[in-house]
């Protein structure tokens, strides 16, 4: 019989979630050598991983923290999916998002390249998605890591449904002045899931192809020459609308721009962030 005691199962139970037969039959492998169970169990969660690759883990969650610095503060949002979303709400999947979260804000990295080497108490953080994967038989993936900072920075998370966890993650950094509106201005990104910042964000081949249809569906129209500039405008102004955060219509008064929304408090928005689980 392996030398192992019913704390040594109840110990790599917490540190893996896995279940009881698999945590006996590693410590018994391992003949009761903690670290060598845990690393078994961590291998089989690799294979299952990559039995399971080809599915599909559109699932899941966002989570996001901030920080405070002395003359700023930091956002992080995190994408953590799963293929199903019966473990997407699950308490131990909402736990890892959360451990993975704390190792992204720990280490300050941008990226999920950079958060999977994150230090974690189980090692780094693609060690505890491979744990957790092995204990509940699904593949977990961490999509998505980004980082944001300003004088202020706001964030709002959405649940698309109430008996799942958020999905929608829309982080703001303004100045002082506007961080009153900050999170408003969240919920509008949230919802209305705008691409550019500002005009200048926009990139200049984007702009070109979008001139471009524009003039050649008004002349497929048969418009007049002397006016298809007015018309190549005009829908230009519409792409803004649509697709810029400044000049798209605020969600809660679409008679002002989110531009004046923040030009009422004297304020500026620097930057944003949003992230839609899946998308």
């Amino acid at each position: 019989m392996a030398d192992y005691t019913l704390n040594d199962i109840k110990l790599l139970r917490e540190k893996t979630g896995a279940g009881m037969l698999d945590i006996k039959k590693a410590l018994t492998e391992a003949e009761g050598d903690i670290k060598k169970a845990i690393e078994i169990i961590r291998i089989k969660g690799l294979k299952g991983i990559a039995k399971r690759e080809d599915r599909d883990a559109s699932e899941g969650l966002v989570a996001a923290e901030i920080v405070e610095s002395a003359d700023k503060q930091v956002g992080y949002v995190v994408e953590l999916n799963s293929e199903t979303d019966f473990v997407a709400k699950s308490e131990r999947f909402i736990a890892l998002a959360d451990k993975i979260l704390k190792a992204v804000v720990a280490a300050d990295v941008d990226s999920a390249e950079k958060a999977l080497e994150a230090k974690t108490e189980d090692g780094t953080v693609q060690d505890s998605i491979a744990l957790a994967a092995a204990s509940m038989g699904e593949k977990i993936v961490l999509s998505r890591v980004k980082r944001i900072e300003g004088k202020a920075v706001t964030v709002y998370l959405h649940r698309t449904q109430k008996d799942l966890p958020p999905a929608i993650a829309a982080l703001v950094a303004t100045d002082d002045n506007a961080k009153s509106i900050a999170k408003t201005i969240a919920q509008h990104i949230a919802a209305y899931s705008p691409k550019f910042l500002s005009r200048e964000q926009v990139p200049q081949d984007v702009l070109d192809d979008e001139t471009r249809v524009a003039e050649e569906t008004a002349r497929a129209e048969g418009k007049p020459d002397k006016i298809i500039p007015n018309i190549v405008q005009g829908r230009l102004q519409g792409f803004y609308k649509e697709t810029v955060l400044l000049d798209q219509p605020l969600a809660i008064d679409p008679k002002k721009s989110v531009q004046k929304f923040v030009e009422e408090v004297n304020g500026e928005v620097t930057d944003y962030i949003r992230i839609r689980v899946g998308n």
